[in-house]
């Protein structure tokens, strides 16, 4: 069976491969793509393998946007983070998915659903991606999107909302967590900035924090503007005044 993995963090991805090698031996990971650009270029010139897992929220877009551009005819299994509302809308319209962080047992589970989804022709899926698309774009809660944090042997899943703020420090990007733990990402501040959504704010260039994490902010010499913490960070966290008003717009929202 030969399956292509479509998820822009590596680790996930690499967690998934052997996830799937274990549930079947036979299975032949034939490629990992990053992007729906990427994933795009590859479908225009390779070709289709016999099942597809995805992930829905890519770095430059969805991954519904594949099919738009390029006509699959294998069914695709989502792993995804999105609430339970729009997994619902997910199962009305014959979509299968795990949810991340996914178990073994699901991937088992959805992998036993593979000779039923084959039977689905290229049309229909388009039909029941474009709906599905159309659901995730009318969604009025935020997309609960999640951190994979390599920690030794681990794969630490960290949803937003556990996420106090990211920051630099000597190069290294570290992500801090609300329980007060610190864990060095891979991924650059640039990054995690466009996965993250409206609850974080780039206030400089070395901190990406969440608003869930702010107590207050307070005017600070000259025009400036210093954003006090709920815990204790070993760093102060200024904006500067270029920045002062679309801050303050963001908390006001």
């Amino acid at each position: 069976m030969k399956i292509i993995i479509i998820e822009d963090e590596s680790l996930v991805a690499e967690d998934l491969a052997n996830s799937l090698k274990n549930c079947n031996a036979e299975i032949e990971i034939t490629a990992f793509l990053g992007s729906v650009k990427e994933a795009i270029a590859y479908f225009k010139n390779n070709p289709q393998p016999d099942l597809i897992f995805s992930d829905i929220q890519l770095g430059d877009g969805l991954s519904f946007e594949i099919i738009k551009a390029v006509p699959l005819h294998v069914p695709v299994i989502f792993c995804t983070a999105f609430n339970e509302y729009a997994l619902d809308a997910f199962k009305a319209n014959g979509i299968e998915y795990i949810l991340k962080p996914f178990s073994g047992n699901e991937l088992e589970a959805a992998l036993g659903k593979f000779q039923n989804m084959q039977k689905l022709m290229s049309g229909q899926l388009a039909q029941q991606y474009q709906k599905a698309m159309e659901t995730i774009s009318n969604l009025q809660q935020p997309v609960s999107e999640t951190i994979m944090v390599k920690y030794r042997d681990r794969l630490l899943p960290f949803t937003l909302d556990k996420i106090a703020l990211f920051y630099v420090e000597a190069e290294t990007t570290v992500m801090h967590a609300h329980n007060g733990k610190s864990y060095i990402l891979t991924e650059s501040l640039e990054d995690l900035e466009k996965r993250t959504n409206k609850f974080f704010f780039r206030m400089n260039r070395q901190q990406l924090v969440n608003r869930n994490a702010i107590i207050d902010v307070t005017d600070y010499f000259p025009r400036k503007l210093k954003v006090n913490l709920s815990f204790s960070f070993h760093k102060d966290v200024f904006v500067s005044r270029e920045k002062r008003s679309k801050v303050l717009a963001w908390l006001a929202s």
